[in-house]
This record gives structure tokens, C-alpha cells and sequence, in this order.
């Protein structure tokens, strides 16, 4: 077999892989929103079927879900406020382990890297007495607290890894013109780090929007609970209407879908960017 038959070979073969999980990941999102758009006798007599016909009852059969509303307030406040502060702290600690010279820096890098595989389950009791301790079991406030702890080991590592190509003659023309290391931070880091800012930002939206297990925990008050908490309960309520929980569902897919849509172009550069020097 000559190199020009295995190169097609092997091209051929990429673009069926490609094609097998394109079809993996476009099937399930396919089965839940037309089957949210069905009556119930229509999925159970057709569940591959475009829905005929169109009806949004039930996505108003879920708003009406109790606390459906603020379970959806709670999981925005959560997601976004722990990747806000996430990313704050995280470049701060990046530009001081890329750029600034102190002490024992590389040994606490060394330090934080091991913590980037720690699974948050292994972390639920130390965490819970914690949080018991400090009477903030049933506060949003504990639970930012233990998601940007879980968030910032990977998010360092990433900025870490961008900020360290950004030239130090750069830096110190800022400083010599009279910014300091904040305003050098704000005016010049901060800017060039925008892809790596968005990458992170969207990994670790996605990873705190669809969190379960510390919400279940720390969150045990209906009133407090998340949208993907509260579609385990709602669930619950209806479970033999099946189109109303994917119309759930549904819902709590929709803002994950528009924020990797915004996202998309910056998403692959600030991947590879964060990743490629350790």
C-alpha cells in the first residue's frame, strides 16, 4: 500500500470518527427538545418522531413547577459568582507565579498541580464540618466558597501557563512608563489574557451550572436548591410524564448552549494556550 492510498485510509477513517461522535452528541440533545415538544401519547407511541403536533405545554407545565423560578435565580448566582471570583484569584496568583520572584514559588506551584486530581467527593465531610462549624450550611455563600476551592487549582495552572509567554520586556516597558504591578496587571496582562480568560470561565461555568453533588449536600433547603438539584425532585413529581422532564431539562441545557455559542472562537486557542507548558 503506497503513502497516498494510506493517507486516505487514514483521513477517511478521522472523518467517520468524527462523524460517530458528532452523531453521539447531537442524537441526545435531538431526543430531549422534540420530545419536550410532544404530548405524552405522542412520545409514548413515537419517541424518534418530529413532535405533530407542536405543542409548549410542557415548558409551561414546568415553570409552573414549584420553585422552579428560584431554583433557576440560585443556580445563576452560584455559577457565575463562583467563576467571577474564581477568575480574579486565579489571575492574580497566576501573574505572581509567571511573572514575580519570591521564595519557594516553584515548590507551591509543585504544590498545587497535585490538587487539580483530587475528586470533590473525597473533599464532601472535612468540607461539610467546615462549613457546619462556621454556621453557613443553607448559605449561597459556603457554596461559592467550595466551588472556586475546587475551581482555582486548574484555573491557576491555565493562566500560569498563558501569562508566562507574555514577554517581560512588555511588562517593564509598562513599569518604566509608571504603571505599577496592579496597573500593569489591569492595563496589560489582563487584555492579553482574554482568550484564556473566556476558556476557563466557560470550562468552569458549565462545570458549577450542571454541579450536583454539593449542591445536594450543602443546599438542603427546597428554597436554596439549584435547577439541576431541583429537576431531580421535579422528576419525582412527574415521573410518568416524560416530556415534561426533558422540557426541564431542556430549559437547564438552553443557557450552557448560548454561552458556548458566544464563546466557540475563543474556546480552542485559550485550550491550547493553558496547556501546552507546564
Amino acid at each position: 500500500m503506497n503513502t497516498r492510498n494510506q493517507s486516505f485510509i487514514s483521513k477517511l477513517l478521522s472523518q467517520i470518527l468524527m462523524i460517530i461522535m458528532t452523531f453521539s452528541i447531537i442524537m441526545p440533545l435531538y431526543f430531549m427538545f422534540t420530545n419536550s415538544f410532544k404530548e405524552r401519547h405522542q412520545y409514548v407511541r413515537d419517541a424518534l418522531s418530529l413532535p405533530s403536533p407542536f405543542t409548549l405545554q410542557n415548558y409551561i407545565e414546568a415553570f409552573r413547577g414549584k420553585n422552579f423560578v428560584e431554583w433557576f435565580k440560585n443556580s445563576i448566582i452560584l455559577t457565575f459568582c463562583s467563576a467571577a471570583v474564581t477568575m480574579v484569584i486565579a489571575l492574580l496568583a497566576a501573574y505572581a507565579f509567571a511573572k514575580l520572584h519570591f521564595k519557594g514559588k516553584r515548590l507551591l506551584f509543585r504544590f498545587i498541580i497535585p490538587l487539580m486530581s483530587v475528586p470533590p467527593v473525597a473533599m464532601i465531610i472535612p468540607q461539610f464540618r467546615m462549613i457546619k462549624t462556621l454556621g453557613m450550611v443553607n448559605t449561597l455563600q459556603s457554596v461559592i466558597i467550595i466551588y472556586t476551592g475546587i475551581m482555582l487549582p486548574m484555573t491557576i495552572y491555565m493562566f500560569r501557563n498563558f501569562l508566562i509567554d507574555i514577554p517581560d520586556s512588555l511588562l517593564e516597558a509598562a513599569r518604566i512608563d509608571g504603571c505599577s504591578r496592579f496597573m500593569t496587571l489591569i492595563k496589560i496582562v489582563a487584555p492579553l489574557s482574554v482568550p484564556v480568560i473566556i476558556t476557563s470561565s466557560v470550562v468552569n461555568i458549565v462545570w458549577v451550572w450542571n454541579e450536583l453533588l454539593i449542591a445536594l449536600v450543602f443546599l438542603q433547603k427546597e428554597s436554596l436548591r439549584t435547577l439541576i438539584v431541583g429537576i431531580t425532585l421535579f422528576r419525582g413529581r412527574f415521573t410518568l410524564n416524560v416530556p415534561v422532564i426533558l422540557a426541564g431539562l431542556g430549559i437547564v441545557s438552553i443557557p450552557m448552549i448560548i454561552v458556548y455559542i458566544f464563546a466557540q472562537k475563543h474556546l480552542v486557542e485559550g485550550l491550547l494556550a493553558g496547556s501546552v507548558k507546564g
